[in-house]
């Protein structure tokens, strides 16, 4: 990336910023102008009442973005410009379908195709969320229902194993979508500052949710999208707790919003998964029973 060109490209991402944000303005001398009055003119007839004083628009500078600041402009460019009500409207629900590749402790992979189906609520708790696993061997579900997991195989519910109940729920809560919903779950964003990778410049922001779970971003500050995030967790059977990282590729334009199509993930620095996204579908009409303990074992997606 060439460093005289990012500079133009965050202009490029601010000007829509400011737009998105209902006219917000640069803290520039040459951008603020002052209203002058003639103090020797004199009011003519009945004086209008005074208004209140409207509210001033935030400015945002260029040379020094807030947490938040960068969090909507990621937010922006997610949402191919249209910002945070578009990209909600249109990630509702959906339907994406890839593979996963795994390496087990042995060095052995073993490839997974899968099948995500979701509802999105309000909040991260009140979301549907089936994930439909295949391997040559077995065909399992794993499914959060606002709050509820259980998981699905060869036609019978069951309560899953506590390491993969912990897979499942750090999957949603360490996630780039954590970060594009910050505002609706409540979730704390801070900035730790800027990191330069690869010779890449990158905005560095912490997120801390409601659960108290922390997830460090790493942002580009040529195209404000998501490089990679870090986590760490204490696993289930561990007494210690080991550091992962989510690296991102590939962005590519899935239904007029942009997102990765290809995810690694490493453990402690070790390579243990990575996710190809073969096809995603959004707007899509999903049935409640899919989603229901009840029914779920008995539906076929």
């Amino acid at each position: 990336m060439s460093s005289k060109s990012a500079p133009v490209r965050i202009a490029q991402v601010l000007i829509l910023l400011i737009a998105a944000v209902g006219g917000g303005s640069f803290s520039r001398s040459s951008h603020a102008q002052e209203t002058k009055t003639d103090a020797r003119a004199k009011p003519q007839g009945t004086p209008k009442p005074q208004e209140p004083p409207k509210e001033q628009p935030k400015r945002i500078d260029p040379n020094n973005l807030t947490a938040e600041n960068i969090a909507e402009a990621v937010i922006l460019i997610a949402g191919g410009g249209a910002g945070r009500t578009v990209l909600t409207q249109i990630r509702k629900n959906g339907l994406e379908r890839g593979r996963e590749t795994r390496t087990g402790a042995d060095g052995k992979a073993e490839e997974i195709r899968y099948e995500l189906r979701f509802v999105h609520g309000d909040k991260i708790d009140k979301d549907k969320i089936r994930l439909d696993s295949k391997t040559p061997a077995t065909e399992d579900s794993l499914i959060s229902s606002e709050g509820h997991l259980f998981g699905v195989i060869n036609g019978v519910t069951y309560a899953p194993r506590a390491t993969v109940a912990a897979e499942f729920l750090s999957r949603q809560a360490h996630s780039i979508d954590a970060l594009l919903r910050y505002k609706e779950n409540e979730s704390k964003i801070t900035s730790a500052g800027k990191d330069k990778q690869q010779g890449v410049e990158l905005y560095v922001i912490d997120l801390v949710d409601k659960a108290d779970r922390k997830t460090r971003y790493f942002i580009s500050a040529h195209s404000f999208r998501v490089l990679s995030l870090e986590y760490e967790e204490t696993v289930p059977g561990s007494t210690t707790p080991t550091k992962f990282t989510k690296r991102f590729y590939d962005y590519r334009i899935a239904q007029g919003t942009v997102m990765p199509f290809r995810t690694v993930l490493y453990e402690d620095g070790k390579l243990v998964a990575e996710t190809h996204v073969l096809t995603v579908q959004y707007g899509l009409k999903m049935d409640d029973a899919l989603f229901n303990p009840e029914t779920a074992a008995s539906v076929n997606p």
